[in-house]
């Protein structure tokens, strides 16, 4: 179901959630490449990498997960050599995640492929409608990042 507001409809939250649900959906759908990290786990690697290193249990709420959950996704991915765990210094029964490089740089090759792929999209576009676009772009991503601030993840 595509939800498209006209210039004729109200602006009601409501449409303008369906538009954003519809758009995260989409990205979400569109730049996953099959095989890739879980949702989880790249949003988890993400906050690391932005907030340092942290606790299973904020990680745990942070992602809406058991800590039971987070503890396996935690060793999975230091199988994988992406984060390493260590004994809190505050804390010594508590356990602080944090990115290693190899995490670091699978978050940076993951955002160069969405990117690619964007760019690969765009270049199906005329060059009107990618002026048009990149217009509203510029005037959608602050009032996006206002209302996001302090509830994305990545």
């Amino acid at each position: 179901m595509s939800v498209i507001p006209s210039a004729d409809s109200p602006e009601e939250p409501q449409t303008v959630a369906a538009v954003l649900d519809e758009l995260a959906v989409l990205a979400v759908r569109r730049l996953s490449v099959q095989g890739d990290l879980s949702l989880t786990a790249a949003t988890t690697l993400s906050y690391l990498h932005r907030n340092g290193p942290q606790r299973l249990s904020v990680l745990a709420a942070r992602q809406a997960v058991t800590q039971p959950s987070m503890t396996q996704l935690v060793q999975r991915l230091e199988r994988e050599g992406l984060v390493r765990r260590a004994v809190d210094d505050l804390d010594g029964r508590a356990v602080r995640v944090s990115v290693t490089d190899a995490g670091r740089a699978l978050l940076a090759e993951r955002r160069r492929r969405r990117r690619e792929r964007l760019t690969e999209m765009l270049g199906t576009l005329s060059p009107g409608e990618l002026r048009e676009l990149t217009r509203v772009a510029g005037e959608f991503l602050p009032l996006l990042l206002r209302l996001l601030e302090g509830t994305a993840d990545e």
